[in-house]
């Protein structure tokens, strides 16, 4: 038999707005939006069943405003949308999850996020490596001229594997006698290079960081 965790378990589309819990909020939902790249958490805003309606229709995250009484829709004046990538309940169906792509400050103070512009946890701060894997692939499909990273993947596999090669060596010789900066400067140049024979490969860093969670799991 299912319980409210497993209602609550899957995306929300527009056939789900039945199951949701509108009544416990008189009509309105607590909608938490986080970036759907760095996990980061934007804003908290409310949703009706018409703005949850619309946020799903429109792919654009739309609220209902308590002091206006209104619909709006993040970024209707500023431009600086919330594009949507998915919504989920919690377990009992009364606050909703919104996951989705900022196209600029999330904040009217121009922050990040309405919490300020600081990444708060660690994961946080290391998703810049899901960003910056993302911002790798856009340089390889626009090649906008003077890109390094569009003129390197153009080289092929032999030049990645040979300039991961030279920067694995150079990391080793900053770690035997160079500052903690050369070895900080000479990582974050290893691990752009690898992330760009990653893409070559059609290989995703999540498939990197899921080898080695499974070898965690693994040991006993």
């Amino acid at each position: 038999m299912s319980g409210a965790g497993d209602r609550g378990a899957a995306p929300v589309g527009l056939a789900d707005l039945e199951r949701l819990d509108f009544a416990k909020g008189d009509g309105l939902l607590p909608a938490i939006v986080q970036h759907a790249v760095t996990g980061a958490v934007l804003m908290l805003g409310y949703m009706n069943r018409q703005a949850l309606s619309e946020t799903l229709t429109r792919r654009r995250v739309v609220f209902f405003s308590r002091s206006k009484q209104r619909l709006w829709e993040k970024g209707e004046t500023s431009g600086q949308r919330l594009e949507l990538a998915q919504i989920r309940a919690d377990c009992d169906c009364d606050t909703l999850l919104v996951t989705a792509w900022p196209r600029g400050p999330a904040c009217h103070l121009g922050t990040a996020t309405c919490f300020g512009a600081e990444a708060l946890t660690a994961a946080e701060r290391l998703a810049f490596l899901a960003a910056l894997e993302a911002i790798i692939a856009q340089r390889i499909a626009e090649r906008p001229e003077g890109s390094y990273t569009a003129r390197l993947f153009a080289e092929g596999s032999k030049r990645l594997a040979q300039k991961v090669g030279e920067e694995g060596l150079e990391v080793a010789l900053a770690a035997a006698s160079g500052s903690d900066a050369e070895v900080v400067a000479e990582a974050a140049d290893l691990l752009y290079h690898l992330l760009v024979l990653l893409r070559f490969r059609g290989l995703p860093l999540e498939r990197v960081i899921a080898e080695l969670r499974a070898r965690h799991a693994a040991k006993p």
